[in-house]
């Protein structure tokens, strides 16, 4: 029975500290509920969000991250949590859940919204419309004994690290993107993709703090991939990156990763999550032959009358002109233009 006295609030910044701790403590909860993304998406993308709360007897027992974003383009939805791979509704029990649940709805009603979209690992909604087929996460447990570790990595692989060990490469810690957006806008334009902008990117790095940082790779000084990572309980997640001219050759992508890893060790993290790619992707691939083995992504929608199940994704007919189109872009205009266009997404 729901309790008597439950309400759902939308979270303020005074309440940010107790829905972290429910976060922190949520054996469902991710990164992608922490209540800094209520900040990172309003500063960064200028997009309305709604995070919601449910209360009882003066604790926490549940919360729904939502972000409304609306365009001609890509449509008009509710989505927990926008621009994040995870962030669906997380609560102490299914009666919380249902009330979250009908808050949601309600809130997609009032805006007008086509579309109401939960992303999570697994399904709940038996007669909601979902997919499954577009992305897929892969994780595994880092062994802390380095040569075990090493070991993990199949064996073509893992000969590509070692011919990268013997090329020079370093790898640091920087306290900003300077190094890291050029090459990751390089290679999400590679992809006909549009970019995001430097303020959301510098928005991560000052909500998240110690929680995010961004490991580059260099040889003989030349700056050659980057990678920015989340931190969450055990595990470290590399969530962004970019690579330049000359990074294949030299394998600074899987030095990368490995050092990543073995820094992730030091410092007490035992699963490393690779992050959602594209079923497909060459991505995809890189991290299959990593050895990892991927775990569908259910994204649950709740579709308005009438309208269709959105398609956003690259295979989708209506984006390859686009995607075409892009690639072939000034890389400048592209990265000048793709923040004005990626802001609308979710």
């Amino acid at each position: 029975m729901e309790p008597v006295d439950l309400e759902i609030r939308p979270l303020t910044g005074a309440e940010a500290g107790r829905w972290d701790a429910y976060v922190a403590a949520c054996p469902e909860a991710t990164f992608f509920h922490k209540a800094g993304w209520k900040t990172v998406i309003e500063k960064s993308f200028g997009q309305r969000t709604h995070f919601l709360y449910a209360e009882a007897q003066g604790r926490i027992r549940g919360l729904l991250p939502l972000a409304h974003y609306k365009s001609r383009m890509f449509g008009n939805g509710l989505i927990s949590n926008g621009c994040c791979m995870g962030g669906g509704p997380v609560a102490d029990d299914g009666l919380v859940h249902a009330a979250l649940d009908r808050q949601a709805l309600t809130l997609m009603k009032r805006l007008g919204a086509s579309f109401l979209e939960y992303r999570r690992p697994a399904r709940r909604h038996a007669d909601w419309a979902f997919r499954d087929d577009l992305y897929a996460t892969f994780e595994n447990t880092i062994e802390p004994d380095e040569a075990e570790n090493l070991k993990q990595i199949p064996r073509k692989q893992r000969a590509v690290l070692r011919k990268a060990f013997n090329l020079g490469l370093t790898a640091e810690i920087d306290t900003d993107i300077d190094r890291f957006y050029p090459l990751y806008a390089t290679t999400v334009h590679r992809l006909g993709t549009p970019v995001f902008s430097k303020t959301y990117f510098r928005a991560l790095l000052a909500e998240f703090g110690a929680d995010c940082d961004i490991l580059t790779v260099s040889q003989e000084g030349r700056p050659l991939s980057s990678v920015l990572s989340f931190y969450f309980r055990d595990r470290v997640m590399p969530y962004y990156a970019g690579a330049g001219p000359g990074a294949r050759e030299a394998g600074a992508n899987d030095f990368m990763y490995w050092r990543l890893m073995r820094r992730a060790v030091e410092h007490g993290y035992g699963v490393f999550d690779f992050g959602r790619s594209k079923i497909g992707s060459g991505p995809y691939d890189f991290k299959k032959n990593w050895g990892f083995e991927p775990t569908p992504v259910v994204h649950e929608f709740r579709i308005a009358d009438g309208a269709p199940l959105p398609d956003l994704n690259p295979r989708n007919p209506k984006f390859q002109l686009f995607i075409a189109a892009w690639k072939r872009l000034p890389l400048g205009l592209a990265n000048w233009m793709g923040p004005h266009i990626v802001r609308n997404i979710g």
